[in-house]
């Protein structure tokens, strides 16, 4: 048996407002959309299944619902801003290496958006 992927699951009233989210602030591509659940992905990446289990997000942060790597975390900041997103946690170098920031996204999920250093 092997685990091929992990997808977290966000409810959200309307799913369709998370394209000005997922889409525009990551570059991610619809690749599922039933009107009731719609999948964002970079078709393009290949990952290893994780799963996260946590007592906070570190530097005494509330554990985020989701942590995105990204190539470039200055850069989606950058556009988070120009986005009028909310930054709950401002960017920072973290002592374990990754460079990142919280942000929260259209139904009040915080998100990590990180890149490692």
């Amino acid at each position: 048996m092997a685990v091929r992927r992990i997808v977290p699951n966000l409810y959200a009233p309307d799913p369709a407002r998370a394209r000005a989210f997922y889409a525009d602030l990551l570059g991610l591509e619809t690749v599922m959309d039933h009107g009731w659940i719609v999948t964002f992905a970079d078709p393009h990446a290949t990952m290893a299944p994780q799963v996260s289990i946590a007592t906070e997000g570190g530097s005494g942060t509330p554990v985020p619902a989701l942590s995105i790597e990204v190539d470039d975390a200055d850069a989606v900041h950058a556009r988070a801003l120009s986005l009028g997103l909310e930054i709950v946690y401002p960017l920072v170098d973290e002592p374990w290496g990754v460079r990142r920031f919280y942000v929260r996204d259209p139904f009040g999920n915080v998100v990590n958006i990180l890149a490692h250093q």
